[in-house]
């Protein structure tokens, strides 16, 4: 069987949870870890069980003859680091947001083609125990017809999430705020539960509020303004007439249970944090929750993210070993939940209402 030979780049918060369950796949072994700083590096190779590491990652893809890649680096750098893993002939699997324009997110769909490489993209609560029931009952029928959906985030994130950063809160770097780094899985969530997911796009039009109430006055590391957005509201559409509600908001007292909810036709469904509740209107009820057998070590972390990372990891490397795309590819998501969170963006930075195109 042949063992993928898998580098990290990227040495910081995230990197465990990609580190650790690729270090756990039967085809694959970790090798090789890349950062700027040192330190981190020889850190999460110890955690990784790897010797090798490196400040450049193309001196790492090319000395130690590496099969894929993990990125796990500030949004901006998402793109043309995975274009040149791809050119350099790596498999990639980057962390969410794919990228943080349009441009830069086409242009690593086209690499990973022009080379014949799989790309990736971290959206690990498809997964989840919750997610699943909900998506089995739409897909089966028992709820019918979606009539409305709506989801809220309301977490935590201190003066120190930003003052501590280099490239947190800055258009340029993060691209975003709420939306694009605490919001992103839970509107993804909503929305590949209304049906983009496997099918396309078929979001017809949003309209969104985007606003700064509690982070304005800060400055990151390397002092420049945090001007992003810590609150946001807004509508989504979709071809078929379902409209889709959500807030999300950075500035609560805690990282609170996220809420997604369905009204449909025969009942309602609803999904807080990792479980899910469907009741139809017949009285019947169906509950899903995370199997506490279903666990991961990740070496630390928020309890909150669960095993998930370690499945859609495992998807990736399967994947890889029968030459098919993951589920969860980068193609898949340019046209879906990348055009989505860009036309939020261009919808809240312009207040105006935008119109998704095919």
């Amino acid at each position: 069987m042949k063992k993928f030979r898998v580098g990290i780049i990227g040495c910081g918060r995230i990197s465990p949870f990609h580190g650790m369950p690729a270090k756990s796949q039967s085809n694959a072994t970790v090798v090789a870890c890349c950062d700027l700083v040192p330190e981190l590096a020889k850190a999460r190779a110890a955690l990784f069980g790897c010797k090798a590491t490196y400040t450049d990652f193309e001196e790492m893809i090319q000395k130690e003859k590496l099969d894929v890649v993990h990125i796990c680096l500030p949004h901006y750098l998402h793109s043309p680091v995975a274009v040149r893993a791809l050119e350099l002939g790596c498999n990639v699997l980057t962390e969410k947001p794919m990228a943080i324009s349009m441009k830069q997110a086409e242009a690593m769909v086209a690499a990973a083609k022009a080379n014949k490489k799989t790309l990736g993209v971290i959206f690990q609560n498809r997964y989840n125990a919750g997610s699943q029931l909900v998506k089995k009952c739409l897909d089966g029928g028992l709820l019918g017809e979606i009539k409305a959906a709506r989801a809220t985030v309301t977490w935590c994130r201190t003066p120190e999430y930003y003052t501590s950063s280099l490239w947190k809160g800055t258009w340029e770097q993060e691209g975003g705020g709420a939306m694009i780094d605490q919001a992103i899985h839970t509107i993804d969530l909503m929305c590949w539960l209304i049906g983009y997911g496997d099918k396309g796009c078929n979001l017809a039009r949003c309209d969104v509020d985007i606003s700064n109430k509690d982070h304005s006055k800060l400055r990151n590391a390397s002092g420049k303004p945090v001007d992003v957005e810590d609150s946001a509201n807004g509508l989504i559409v979709f071809k078929n007439g379902v409209k889709a509600s959500f807030w999300c908001m950075n500035y609560y007292s805690f990282d609170d249970k996220i809420e997604i909810v369905l009204d449909c036709e025969n009942g309602t469904a609803r999904i807080q944090a990792e479980e899910a509740h469907v009741t139809l209107n017949d009285g019947r009820e169906f509950i899903a929750k995370p199997d506490p057998a279903d666990v991961f070590d990740y070496g630390g972390g928020p309890s909150y993210w669960g095993a998930s990372h370690a499945k859609q990891i495992e998807d990736f490397y399967t994947a890889l070993a029968e030459k098919r795309q993951p589920w969860i590819n980068g193609e898949l998501i340019l046209q879906t939940t990348h055009k989505m969170i860009m036309g939020l963006y261009e919808s809240g930075r312009t207040k105006k209402p935008v119109t998704f195109k095919k």
